[in-house]
C-alpha cells in the first residue's frame, strides 16, 4: 500500500507543480508601452474629440500606448510627413489619400473617424442663397483645392445651372470671413457641424448644404492612415490604436460634456459652448450607420464609387481601387 500511495503522491505534486506553470503563463502584465506620434490634419477640435478623451482616460494606456498627437503646420502636410516616416499615423480626409496614392504615396486607411462628408455650400441669411439653384450669378468662395472646383461643378451641373455663370473665388481658409465681409456669396467648404455650428450660434441665419444630398459621391472625410508597411508588420499596433480610439469616442457618445472638458485641456484657445454643441452635432456621424458595423467601418463600395468620380472628374490618372486605400481589419471585432 506504501508504493501506490507514494505513486500518486508524486503525481500529485507533479500535477500541482504543471499546473501552477501554467497559471505562470498565464499571467499577463501591462505592455510595454509604445510611443505613438500622431499628426492631426489640423489644430484640435470637436472632430477630435475622441482622441483626447482615450488620452485624458487613459485608453491608449491600457494598450500599450503612449498617442502624442501634434498640429500640421498646413493640412496638406500629415500625409507628406507619414510617408516620410516623420509620423506613425495620420488623420486626414479620403479625396487626400486617394490623391496621394496617386501620386505614389504608399498609404493605407485602416478606419474613420468621420463616416460622411462634413464639406458644405454655405451661405448666411442676408445672402439670398437659400438653393444651390440660386448660386447662377453669384460668387462662391472656396479654399482652392481642385476637389472642391471639381464639387461645386458637378453640383451646378446636376441643379442645371451653367457653372460658367459662377464666379469661384479662391479665399484659402478664410471661409467664414469671406462670407460676413460679402466679399463672397456663400462658400463650399466649411463644415456643416463647425463652421454652420458657429453661424447658428452667432445668428446669422446659415443656409447649410452638405455636398454629398446634391449630388458628390459621399465619402469619409476624416480618416486615420498609416504607411502600407506598418499594416502589414505592425497590425497589433494599429489594432490596438483602433480599439482604444474606439473606447474614447464612446465614451464622448456617452458623456459629451466630459469629453469636450478633456479637449479644452489640450487646446484651451477653444469656446466650450461652440466645442460642445459641435461635438454633439457630429456624433451621428462618428459611426456607422449600420449598428452592426465597428467604430471606424469604411465601406468600400462607397470609396469605389468616390473613386470613380474623381476619375470622371480628372483629379487622378487612374480609377482608384478601394481593395488597395483601404483596411477594415484592425477595427473592434475584425480581422481575427
Amino acid at each position: 500500500m506504501k508504493k501506490p500511495l507514494a505513486s500518486l503522491l508524486a503525481l500529485l505534486v507533479v500535477a500541482l507543480a504543471v499546473t501552477a506553470c501554467g497559471e505562470k503563463e498565464e499571467t499577463t502584465s501591462r505592455p510595454k508601452v509604445e510611443k505613438l506620434d500622431l499628426v492631426l490634419d489640423y489644430f484640435p477640435n470637436a472632430d477630435h474629440v475622441g482622441i483626447y478623451a482615450a488620452i485624458a482616460e487613459g485608453e491608449f494606456k491600457k494598450v500599450g500606448l503612449d498617442v502624442t498627437p501634434r498640429t500640421p503646420s498646413d493640412p496638406a502636410a500629415p500625409l507628406k510627413l507619414l510617408a516620410a516616416g516623420r509620423a506613425d499615423l495620420a488623420i486626414s480626409y479620403e479625396p487626400e489619400v486617394l490623391l496621394a496614392r496617386d501620386r505614389g504615396l504608399t498609404v493605407v486607411s485602416v478606419g474613420a473617424i468621420v463616416q460622411r462628408p462634413l464639406t458644405s455650400i454655405m451661405a448666411i441669411g442676408s445672402a439670398g442663397v437659400r438653393d444651390v439653384r440660386d448660386l447662377r450669378g453669384k460668387r462662391v468662395g472656396t479654399a482652392g483645392i481642385p476637389y472642391q472646383t471639381a464639387y461645386l461643378k458637378t453640383i451646378l451641373e446636376r441643379a442645371d445651372v451653367n457653372p460658367n455663370s459662377v464666379d469661384e473665388i479662391n479665399v484659402g481658409f478664410n471661409l467664414v470671413p469671406a462670407m460676413l465681409s460679402k466679399r463672397v456669396d456663400a462658400t463650399l467648404g466649411s463644415f456643416w457641424n463647425y463652421e454652420g455650428v458657429e453661424l447658428r450660434q452667432r445668428r446669422r441665419d446659415p443656409t447649410i448644404i452638405p455636398v454629398d444630398t446634391v449630388g458628390v459621391p459621399t465619402y469619409n472625410e476624416l480618416v486615420i492612415v498609416a504607411r502600407r508597411e506598418d499594416v502589414g508588420e505592425r497590425g497589433n499596433r494599429l489594432r490596438r490604436f483602433m480599439r482604444a480610439l474606439a473606447a474614447g469616442y464612446e465614451s464622448a457618445r456617452e458623456n459629451p460634456s466630459r469629453a469636450v472638458g478633456h479637449l479644452l485641456k489640450a487646446n484651451p484657445d477653444l469656446t466650450r459652448k461652440l466645442q460642445l454643441a459641435s461635438v454633439r452635432a457630429t456624433l451621428p456621424a462618428f459611426f456607422p450607420r449600420d449598428e452592426d458595423k465597428p467604430f471606424g467601418y469604411q465601406d468600400p463600395r462607397a470609396w469605389d464609387a468616390y473613386g470613380r468620380w474623381m476619375h470622371e472628374n480628372e483629379l487622378v490618372r487612374h480609377p482608384p481601387r478601394a481593395f488597395n486605400a483601404l483596411t477594415n481589419e484592425f477595427l473592434p471585432g475584425q480581422g481575427i
